[in-house]
């Protein structure tokens, strides 16, 4: 019999890892092609990892809540076939092996490296509380003892410990009451700059519980979604630009068009799709908006992929993505903006939906509010917020005079990232986007 080994696929661009929420499968039982092993959870999308062959699970190197790499082995399925069909990969370590030893030096050196890390940390699992491999990983590289890491409360199954728990034991060392044991680490270079930046946010902000209040638990996404909010801010410089747009012809084409659209198409069409457009067209007007900060390199982005946010049945918003935004007709974007919309609300979007953003449009004035300041969509370097839409008094200008007229007029709030945009980069595509709305054909068809 044959070893296949199944690997944590590829998710879509910027994701390196996922949690593994479930093992559909166990040991000893019989797999087929294509047929569902375990469930995965990445930043905001749950997933199932499929098998690639027929056979029997025979191992399973990770349990529940540990967090794998993308391209590490998570299971090991027995095929049919003789032992030279095995897979390659465990192979891989007894030829970087032998290429070191061809370099006594090289060789040296490697071996004084192992030592060093096992005198660090020789982390190893106690009894009956099990270490993830990322978990020893992280202790080995946080100089953390194997009497500091048995220390650690675990919040995984059955109180084992997870790459969140160790991470954040590692931010508050330093608040410690007992820091002897700190200092006792072998590795006190991470000592001396943790305590500063932990006893400052303890301070900053101490929440205490009185017996009335509530204590709610956050989500799992609710604690990805705040990482990734608090990083963003900490990454790119937000400014914003405000600008306020007339789309009364909008509004009136809209309301002339839309029965018939449904009849014909069988889609709702409703006002993002139409603002996606806008977006998509200023964006090739103005293609360093459409770029991402990688160091002191900017990437400017080929494709126009336009993300969404749409709100989830638990209130979290998500981010799918409309890939090639601007090829698409007013059509083709209404169908692919519903597409998208209806996945979401019933949690059935992919891993790669939400991958490969370049520019990101959220309408706050679908929750009533007229304007808002959105945090930018990391690696992205801006984002627009689409106001509620309100009947106004303004003044209308013609050739023939000024007048007061009841219009239909919203706010548009373009955050941007200030390190590689500037204010008048910033101003203009947003004007460029005013632009485009108010200038709509009347006469359109679609």
């Amino acid at each position: 019999m044959a070893k296949f080994e199944l690997k944590l696929p590829k998710m879509g661009e910027s994701v390196a890892e996922a949690t593994i929420t479930s093992w559909l499968k166990e040991v000893g039982d019989t797999i087929e092609a294509d047929e569902a092993v375990l469930e995965i959870a990445t930043d905001k999308v749950d997933s199932e990892v499929p098998s690639e062959v027929d056979g029997v699970l025979i191992e399973k190197l990770f349990d529940v809540d540990d967090v794998v790499q993308v391209g590490q082995t998570i299971a090991v399925i027995e095929i049919e076939g003789d032992d030279n069909a095995s897979v390659e990969a465990p192979k891989s370590e007894p030829v970087k092996t032998e290429t070191i030893k061809e370099t006594p030096a090289v060789a040296e050196v490697a071996k004084t490296v192992v030592a060093a890390q096992e005198t660090v940390a020789p982390i190893t699992n106690n009894g009956d509380r099990f270490y993830s491999p990322l978990v020893r990983n992280i202790a080995k590289q946080e100089g953390i003892s194997q009497k500091e890491l048995d220390s650690i409360a675990g919040s995984g199954k059955d109180g084992r410990v997870t790459k969140h728990d160790i991470l954040s034991y590692v931010e508050h060392r330093g608040t410690q009451t007992t820091p002897a044991k700190v200092e006792t680490s072998e590795a006190p270079k991470v000592t001396p700059v943790q305590p500063v930046v932990a006893d400052k946010k303890s301070e900053a902000a101490p929440v205490v519980a009185s017996g009335d209040d509530e204590i709610i638990e956050m989500t799992r996404m609710g604690k990805l979604i705040a990482h990734h909010m608090v990083e963003s801010v900490q990454t790119s410089a937000h400014v914003q630009s405000f600008i306020e747009a007339d789309v009364t012809k909008i509004w009136n084409w809209r309301k002339k068009v839309k029965d018939e659209f449904y009849k014909r198409e069988g889609e709702n069409l409703t006002f993002t799709p139409i603002f996606m457009e806008a977006v998509a067209k200023a964006l090739r007007d103005f293609p360093m908006m459409n770029i991402s900060l990688q160091g002191d390199t900017i990437v400017k982005k080929k494709h126009v992929n336009l993300g969404m946010a749409a709100a989830l049945p638990d209130g979290n918003l998500i981010v799918p993505v409309i890939k090639d935004a601007d090829q698409l007709n007013l059509v083709g974007m209404t169908k692919k903006v519903n597409d998208l919309a209806s996945r979401a609300r019933d949690n059935k979007l992919k891993p790669d939906d939400i991958q490969g953003g370049t520019y990101t449009v959220t309408n706050v004035g679908t929750f009533g509010s007229i304007m808002g300041t959105p945090i930018i969509n990391q690696p992205q370097v801006g984002i627009l917020a689409l106001g509620a839409i309100r009947k106004v008094p303004a003044v209308v200008e013609t050739p023939e005079g000024d007048f007061i007229g009841i219009r239909y007029r919203m706010f548009l709030s373009h955050s941007y990232d200030h390190r590689v945009v500037n204010g008048a980069l910033g101003g203009q595509f947003v004007k460029a986007v005013k632009d485009y709305l108010e200038a709509w054909d009347s006469n359109r068809e679609i």
